[in-house]
């Protein structure tokens, strides 16, 4: 392996790092934003649904990261050979 496919490799995968911690504040503030809204609302000021909303978005966001970074690693093992 060329020492500029492993850079571009590497880079890829910082970008892709990048994209997952930015994803994951936002979904993570959407996850509080939702909740707090339905704590306020329908659930008497309880702490449970910002804690659920958050929970969630936490879920999300990793889920989507861990699909995006092992789609990195899949791809740099394939051009590989292993």
């Amino acid at each position: 392996m060329s020492t500029s496919a492993k850079l571009l490799s590497e880079d890829e995968l910082g970008r892709k790092w990048d994209s997952c911690l930015h994803d994951t504040v936002l979904k993570l503030g959407g996850g509080l934003v939702v909740g707090g809204i339905f704590s306020l609302l329908f659930f008497r000021r309880k702490a449970w649904p910002i804690a659920m909303g958050s929970g969630f978005g936490l879920g999300m966001a990793y889920l989507n990261c861990e699909r995006a970074v092992n789609g990195i690693i899949t791809q740099s093992t394939i051009e590989k050979g292993h």
